[in-house]
């Protein structure tokens, strides 16, 4: 095998790296250390980059994997023990690292696979109305399946709660025609309808706007595909929730970097930290939440 090439581009004013290995490849934006797409080579994308995505400084990316911390979702529907630890005056969806620069550690290869390192130094007492010491970093590497991993480091002298997720945009021929397999008999919240808390009865199929945190959620989910004959596996660690979403037509038709009918090529599996499923940090405490991604025929 030979050495994976590594390529900066620009999007938009976003700074980019491409890395393209002999069977995978890779694009990675410096702006929330955001993976943007994912596809093996002569393969459909594994995860997806909406085809009117606006690649702008401030503003996260409508794809691939974007970082929720230290907080997710509307900080107002976290735990109080969330919300506590934020002293500013208004708090934006999904937390404070989405739309900052991170640090590019380094980027190597390592034999046939390679591995992109990020940290991001505002969270050591430098994020605006988040005054709090922690050590954030993420690293990513592209081998046989595609990992991530997130982790956060207490380096405060008072314990730090948080909320968090990585928020894959995994790519899909039709949303009407997939299921997600692993979650059935899981309890979770159905936050379209005054967020009861009801039961996954046989595998989820999707026939309409979904927006649903599922709980005790085991390591692997999958999504089955098959008009592309491929199953796309989800495996967490360091997780026990995760939000299943996907905006349906209504929905899709407000959102200004998603096409009308982008939707139906999309589906999000959020593998999380949320609800009761939440972190507390110790002072010098750590923890890591990871996600690998890999596909295979059905």
């Amino acid at each position: 095998m030979s050495t994976p090439k590594v390529e900066s581009e620009k999007h938009g004013e976003l700074n980019c790296w491409r890395i393209t290995s002999d069977t995978a490849e890779l694009l990675v934006a410096q702006q929330g250390a955001q993976v943007l797409s994912y596809q093996r080579l002569g393969e459909p994308p594994v995860l997806w980059l909406s085809e009117q995505a606006i690649f702008k400084q401030g503003k996260s990316v409508r794809a691939g994997v974007p970082v929720c911390w230290p907080w997710f979702g509307n900080l107002k529907r976290n735990p109080e023990t969330v919300q506590a630890l934020y002293h500013g005056e208004e708090a934006p969806a999904h937390g404070l690292v989405r739309g900052r620069d991170w640090e590019l550690l380094g980027i190597a290869n390592e034999g046939s696979a390679v591995r992109v390192d990020f940290s991001l130094p505002h969270t050591q007492g430098g994020l605006p109305g988040w005054p709090h010491n922690v050590e954030l970093t993420l690293s990513i590497v592209m081998a046989e399946q595609l990992r991530i991993t997130l982790t956060s480091y207490n380096l405060d002298n008072v314990p730090v709660t948080l909320s968090q997720a990585l928020h894959s945009y995994f790519a899909v021929s039709d949303v009407r025609e997939v299921q997600v397999e692993g979650v059935e008999g899981l309890g979770y919240i159905e936050t379209l309808a005054n967020w009861e808390q009801r039961t996954q009865a046989g595998a989820l199929g999707f026939a309409g706007e979904t927006d649903r945190i599922y709980l005790q959620v085991p390591e692997q989910l999958s999504i089955v595909d098959p008009n592309w004959n491929r199953r796309t596996r989800v495996t967490s660690t360091g997780s026990r929730s995760a939000v299943i979403w996907n905006p349906w037509i209504e929905r899709a038709a407000e959102l200004p970097d998603m096409a009308d009918d982008g939707w139906q090529r999309m589906l999000c599996i959020e593998t999380a930290n949320v609800w009761d499923d939440v972190v507390t940090l110790a002072p010098g405490a750590s923890h890591t939440l990871s996600l690998s991604i890999g596909s295979e025929p059905l």
